[in-house]
């Protein structure tokens, strides 16, 4: 692997084998694609830093996501055979620590402290800070990368006081947000979209206090309707779960791992009070939002954590609640499914009425059967609009309509499913990406 002016190359024996098996799929615009996809997140995505962190584009978008980076990185740790590779990657750790620790509400950052925002009028002062919309599930994912990452190269170079920091750092928000009365945070914008803001100036619609913990956003970045999401406390609390051995075994450190593990019980079992609710056709399924009042939202949107998705988090076990969960949230019951000639899936009300996210479909993918994967990798190679890319999202009834010209999340989850479907085959011995 060779660095060049605007990212890395990748050099890994396990890439060039997952290539050689597509390949062996005997469809060119599959291989094409995953070659693609697979080569642009390093050579672009991924941006060595002087001081020896990575930043992680999000795509067309010149700011760094805590969730998307830390998804972006985690596609790629199964390529760690690529020792460069695993140097950048550790740079993105560092880089993700950081950032929770500057400002634990924040959901994107600045590649440096420019002062460059998404919207001017959010209020917030600080010159790294792009966005300042508070997401569990940004928090829930860097601690996940970080337990994935010892676990997958028991690397601890980059787990140290400032690995440590951002755990103490997100527990501690995790915990205040379980009585929202309680925090100081508050986000408004200056915008005729509700979906981008939060009312009561900034407070967001009320809760009651239940053990789960507030967002103010979905992982999509749009205003919570009712601020428990399931998905986003589930995955919070698998995420804090895992950690507890990291803090045994690097930090010698059990009072936090005993937090850890005191919170993820407390989340999950509030979670499962709060948020199963009886649906008169699905039976007993877990809503996408509710806030403790009565008010429930029985829906389903793409982006991670989604409830379709929560198995391959480790976050909910297949089973009884997770199949009629996801029967619900694949049918018209979810108002963000959308079907058409080239697709069905999960939209969002983050993109126009008729748009399917490719990350959707692949989470239908890995968590249905081996057909339905290999399905699936054909599809997209042919609904991205003569590109070469997968989109954010794509309409249903004609695949040369999409969004976001470059969006590296959408690369990364091919990349995900073509290695999946090699190994269904057996043209790969094993996905040497460890499983939640």
């Amino acid at each position: 692997m060779t660095t060049t002016s605007s990212g890395v190359r990748l050099r890994s024996r396990r890439a060039t084998a997952l290539v050689d098996a597509v390949a062996s799929l005997g469809d060119p615009a599959v291989t094409a694609l995953v070659e693609a996809c697979l080569h642009r997140t390093p050579e672009r995505a991924f941006v060595p830093q002087p001081d020896g962190t990575t930043a992680v584009l999000t795509g067309d978008i010149p700011a760094m996501w805590l969730r998307d980076a830390s998804i972006q990185a985690g596609t790629y740790l199964r390529f760690t055979d690529d020792a460069d590779l695993q140097d950048v990657l550790a740079g993105v750790v560092a880089r993700l620590t950081a950032a929770v620790v500057h400002d634990p509400y924040a959901n994107a950052v600045n590649l440096g402290p420019t002062g460059a925002s998404w919207d001017a009028s959010d209020g917030h002062d600080d010159p790294w800070v792009w966005e300042r919309k508070y997401e569990i599930d940004s928090l829930a994912h860097v601690l996940d990368l970080l337990g994935r990452w010892w676990r997958t190269t028991g690397r601890t170079d980059v787990l140290g006081e400032a690995a440590r920091a951002a755990v103490a750092t997100a527990l501690e928000i995790l915990e205040l947000e379980r009585d929202h009365a309680a925090s100081s945070y508050r986000f408004t914008r200056d915008t005729h979209l509700t979906i981008d803001t939060l009312g009561r100036g900034g407070l967001g619609s009320p809760v009651a206090v239940t053990g789960m913990s507030w967002t103010g956003f979905r992982p999509s970045d749009d205003a919570c309707t009712f601020h428990f999401t399931s998905a986003g406390n589930l995955f919070a609390a698998a995420a804090l779960e895992r950690l507890a051995p990291l803090a045994r075994a690097v930090w010698a450190d059990e009072a936090l791992a005993a937090r850890c593990v005191r919170l993820a019980t407390g989340l999950r079992d509030a979670t499962l009070e709060h948020a199963v609710v009886d649906d008169p056709h699905h039976g007993r399924v877990l809503a996408y939002e509710v806030d403790g009042l009565g008010g429930t939202l029985l829906a389903d949107d793409p982006n991670s954590p989604s409830l379709l998705g929560l198995p391959l988090l480790g976050a909910l076990p297949y089973g009884a609640l997770y199949a009629a969960t996801r029967t619900l949230v694949l049918s018209g019951a979810n108002p963000w499914y959308y079907a058409g000639v080239h697709a069905a899936g999960l939209g969002s009300p983050h993109t126009e009425p008729g748009y399917v996210w490719p990350i959707g479909l692949v989470a239908a993918a890995l968590t249905g059967t081996a057909d339905d994967r290999r399905a699936t990798l054909g599809r997209l190679a042919r609904t991205d609009g003569g590109t070469g890319h997968v989109h954010e999202s794509f309409h249903v009834d004609d695949p040369s309509r999409w969004t976001r010209e470059w969006f590296s999340w959408g690369d990364c989850t091919l990349v995900d499913l073509a290695a999946a479907v090699a190994t269904d085959r057996g043209r790969l011995v094993a996905d040497p990406l460890e499983a939640p």
